[in-house]
């Protein structure tokens, strides 16, 4: 089964905020550029993965990761401006779906820069038998990945506490091994010092040896 990933790209001037402890005002927007960067890399390379449509409203990130071979999108014009996250997802899964409808649908943080091709696909794989599913993050409070196969609808619930909202909604959890690269997002510094204990891609590496990292 192949699988069209949505990943959803705040505009870089606003993401990664909580990284202020670790990354100042004039770093964050590259380093989170960065992370999205080896996000959709990887995932290309998953051999579970069709393709990649990033929606994003930032010009910058648009051209840089369509460069690596996604699609990208602009947020919906109809919603209101900055309608977060949710809506960044259920747009960019009709944009899919208006031209794959039985198109299997994986929503995928952009936040992901340890990610390994090869674990994306087990998981991948895994979700491929439920109507919808997810994988919670490394942290066990939110989601990394929502999965909808086809004819499902993807009904996504992200933000503080999503494992919970996730599987209220009848999403079944995908409980697996040895896919720590998928479910480690970064938010915090903490977050970005795990990542680098796993591996992170070329880019992320890049910009994070700029930084003075406690513990790196």
């Amino acid at each position: 089964m192949q699988w069209t990933l949505v990943v959803p790209l705040k505009p870089l001037a606003r993401a990664k905020s909580r990284l202020s402890d670790t990354a100042g005002d004039g770093v964050r927007p590259g380093l989170a550029l960065a992370f999205a960067q080896d996000t959709v890399a990887a995932a290309l390379a998953a051999t579970a993965v069709g393709g990649v449509v990033v929606v994003t409203d930032d010009p910058l990130a648009a051209r840089e990761l369509a460069a690596l071979g996604a699609r990208t999108v602009p947020d919906d014009p109809h919603d209101s401006p900055g309608g977060g996250l949710n809506a960044a997802l259920r747009h960019g899964t009709a944009v899919v779906r208006a031209v794959r409808p039985q198109s299997p649908v994986a929503a995928l943080n952009a936040d992901l820069p340890a990610l390994r091709p090869e674990e994306l696909t087990r998981v991948l794989d895994a979700a491929a038998a439920f109507p919808r599913s997810f994988l919670p993050d490394a942290a066990g409070i939110g989601t990394t990945l929502l999965a909808a196969a086809p004819g499902h609808d993807l009904s996504p619930a992200f933000g503080p506490g999503s494992r919970l909202r996730h599987r209220r909604s009848g999403a079944v959890e995908l409980v697996l091994d040895t896919v720590d690269s998928v479910r480690q997002d970064v938010d915090t510094g903490e977050d970005l010092r795990a990542a680098l204990a796993l591996g992170v891609g070329p880019r992320t590496a890049a910009a994070a040896a700029r930084l003075l990292i406690p513990g790196q």
